[in-house]
């Protein structure tokens, strides 16, 4: 059965191309438009990884992170950040919010595929 990536941003066209990539490679893909949509999603059905936006309407990546950590069974679940932000302050607020790992955008659909692979094979 295939893995499923919930792939939450406010742009349609980063959506389109994680999904495109994600797809090409296997993995079943269930978009969010902003963190708030985001978080329903994933409560509404299981996701094996789960790859954010940092800034978004309604609900940031690291208030998106820190909610789904707060739930049980997102507890371990693997979130990356996908992010044009790239600064040390903003990735150890990443961290320190649970995020797995950082990917900044623009973003190379190989080395996407490499690091989602990774973390839930």
């Amino acid at each position: 059965m295939a893995k499923t990536v919930l792939a939450v941003d406010d742009s349609a066209s980063i959506r389109q191309m994680v999904s495109f990539t994600l797809k090409s490679a296997g993995y079943d893909v269930v978009e969010a438009v902003d963190g708030m949509d985001g978080l329903e999603k994933a409560k509404a059905k299981g996701v094996n990884l789960i790859l954010t936006d940092q800034n978004m309407p309604r609900m940031d990546g690291l208030t998106l992170i820190k909610s789904l950590r707060a739930m049980p069974q997102y507890a371990t679940t693997p979130i990356l950040m996908l992010t044009t932000e790239s600064s040390d302050a903003m990735k150890s607020q990443g961290r320190a919010a649970g995020a797995t790992g950082w990917l900044v955008k623009p973003f190379d659909p190989q080395k996407l595929i490499e690091v989602v692979r990774k973390v839930i094979g």
